[in-house]
């Protein structure tokens, strides 16, 4: 009877907590970031919360869309406090999950009030002239309710004389504060803002297009945000060769968010009707500036299609303290990965001799680069990914990492000269992209899919054994590259003395196809093929090289002393240090630079170049 009692009360508290929570659903939550000391790298955030008494349970975001593991930055948040009518209220960390507060609110509480700090990592979102605000970062809310259903007032306080952009629709601005528009918190997270000193918006919407596009940019000085004519209508035509490709848009507008500042992390995070990118400060300065755009936004950009509209099943959670399953990011990634970079070369971002470099570039990586294929197979990269993050010290080539991108470039590569051969040039790649995820556009909205969901839409395009091909591939543990897309569009991968029009973008890559190493410009050694000449001669992840041939090393030194070792018989010694101490390794290396490119083969029609030649009109 008293087991009974007990178990009673504990569904009693539970039923109040749940009751609690929905409650808190019906009004909305008030959020302020004051962002005016961006440059002392702290955000300070206000929350005004509706709550009943009772025990209240609030989360930090954990698991985070886009980023596929339970990375949210909690050790980051600082200075917690909760009071209501001038009084405070204790609280305590959940004794499992660090992501979890639990209060007990006094009777006759209507309103919670919170506050505390984020510290922005340094290096990570924010300088002095410029910040990206990730709602996730500054955001609590109530346990058990899903975050679609929870309503958030946010406003957002910058440093005096900044601009900002972002998706998120405003409700009001005045000086150097800006309101927006209520909304839930999904779509709160799903829209970052860009702000800053040095900021610009370029319209970027085509001719015709009734859904407006932008770029907003922010940089560390002025001249960083003069994007060039050239850049601009190629940005246009990215967007017009999207609405060919897929047939539909699933957004009321768009914006491109890029940062660029050589004091952030550098990388790309999307988003439904925005993306949040990072480049190097002067790239749109430089000549390769079309190829950096390329290679991320467009990227991000395709991920509002795939990844955001259409979505995994296991990859779609109510909320964020919801563990995510991963087995089909070379779906959501792999499929981005591929698309991205034909939009790249569609829209005139980059040439076709840049689409054969980037293409033979993954092709060697996952061949003899990546002798970890021997071992691990490309799906349980997707499986395995939310435990990438306490993988540290290079490595890769053996352990591998996020491979379910590169290798998912070529795996729906493969796919697209599948449907083309097996429908008899009647269908593509197109095709499917049009009827997987098309449909009117509601705004940004979710519509799950499941493996089963990807082989059916397939073969109503091109009858196939896509069960089969696709367990193939994904549980291949070949060391050869898949490379069947590549030779399907009637092209193949050579190695030859020439360096790539890549060479930077994947570190120097005449030494890691050469004697097997990766090497930063300090000379760390960021990864040491394992079975390579390098590796068999001593040298391993995280050495330093400060000797080539008795000279103090350099870059340059270290590629002469490869391209000469072709012609005499002498090995290359390279002097590294290695836990404080010297070690002096030989390598026995006789066959020059060596680069990967692709050429045509003339006993098949070129289809890889039909794939990347513009659909839509140039503008």
């Amino acid at each position: 009877m008293e087991r009974y009692r007990v178990r009673s009360l504990v569904f009693l508290a539970s039923v109040l907590a749940l009751a609690a929570s929905a409650a808190l659903a019906e009004e909305a939550i008030l959020i302020t970031v004051d962002a005016t000391r961006t440059q002392q790298k702290v955000l300070h955030t206000h929350l005004v919360m509706p709550v009943k008494s009772g025990p209240l349970t609030l989360y930090y975001p954990k698991w985070i869309p886009g980023e596929h593991g339970p990375d949210g930055p909690i050790a980051n948040l600082t200075g917690l406090k909760f009071e209501a009518d001038g009084k405070t209220i204790p609280w305590q960390r959940d004794l499992l999950d660090v992501f979890t507060f639990h209060l007990e609110i006094p009777h006759g509480v209507s309103h919670l009030d919170v506050n505390y700090d984020y510290i922005e990592p340094d290096g990570v979102s924010a300088t002095d002239k410029l910040m990206v605000l990730e709602w996730n970062e500054v955001v609590l809310y109530p346990a058990d309710v899903p975050a679609e259903k929870l309503t958030y007032e946010a406003k957002l306080v910058m440093p005096d004389g900044w601009k900002f952009g972002t998706a998120l629709p405003v409700d009001n601005e005045s000086a150097n504060r800006v309101s927006f528009k209520p909304i839930s918190l999904d779509l709160l997270v799903d829209s970052p803002v860009i702000t800053g000193e040095f900021y610009r918006s370029i319209d970027l919407t085509p001719p015709g297009e009734p859904i407006h596009h932008e770029i907003d940019i922010a940089a560390d000085s002025a001249d960083d945000l003069n994007m060039s004519p050239e850049n601009q209508k190629e940005m246009i035509n990215l967007v017009a060769e999207s609405g060919k490709l897929f047939g539909a848009r699933h957004y009321r507008d768009y914006h491109f968010l890029l940062a660029l500042s050589d004091h952030v992390a550098h990388f790309g995070l999307e988003h439904h009707e925005s993306n949040n990118s990072r480049l190097p400060e002067r790239t749109l300065l430089l000549p390769s500036s079309g190829m950096s755009l390329g290679g991320l936004l467009a990227h991000e950009f395709v991920h509002s299609w795939n990844g955001k509209f259409r979505r995994p099943a296991d990859l779609t959670v109510p909320y964020y303290e919801q563990p995510m399953k991963t087995d089909l990011l070379w779906g959501y990634e792999g499929l981005t990965d591929y698309l991205g970079p034909m939009l790249a070369a569609r829209s005139g971002l980059w040439s076709p001799d840049q689409y054969h470099e980037y293409l033979a570039s993954i092709a060697a990586m996952l061949g003899p680069g990546r002798p970890g294929r021997t071992w691990r197979p490309l799906l349980d990269t997707a499986v395995g990914e939310p435990g990438l993050g306490f993988g540290r010290g290079g490595w890769l080539n053996w352990r591998r990492g996020t491979d379910y991108y590169d290798e998912g470039d070529l795996l729906w590569l493969e796919v697209a000269t599948i449907i083309h051969r097996e429908s008899d040039g009647k269908k593509s790649i197109d095709d499917f992209c049009q009827e997987f995820h098309g449909g009117p556009n509601h705004g940004p909205e979710v519509k799950t899919y499941t493996f089963d969901d990807l082989v059916k839409t397939l073969n109503a395009l091109a009858p196939f054994d896509w069960p089969g091909f696709f367990h193939t591939r994904l549980t291949s543990t070949s060391a050869e590259a898949p490379v069947g897309g590549i030779e399907n569009g009637g092209w193949k991968v050579t190695f030859s003395d020439k360096p790539t029009k890549l060479e930077g973008r994947r570190g120097n890559i005449g030494e890691v196809y050469s004697i097997g190493l990766q090497v930063g410009s300090d000379g760390v050694v960021t990864d040491s093929i394992v079975g390579s000449p390098a590796f068999e001669a001593g040298v391993s992840s995280q050495m330093k090289i400060i000797g080539v041939n008795g000279r103090v090393y350099t870059q340059e030194l270290l590629s002469d002393a490869i391209k000469s070792a072709k012609d005499i018989s002498q090995p290359i010694t390279l002097l590294v240090v290695v836990d404080d101490y010297f070690r002096t390794c030989t390598i026995t290396y006789h066959d020059g630079a060596r680069y990967p490119h692709l050429v045509r083969d003339g006993e098949r029609p070129d289809y890889l170049d039909e794939l990347i030649k513009p659909q839509a009109p140039s503008h």
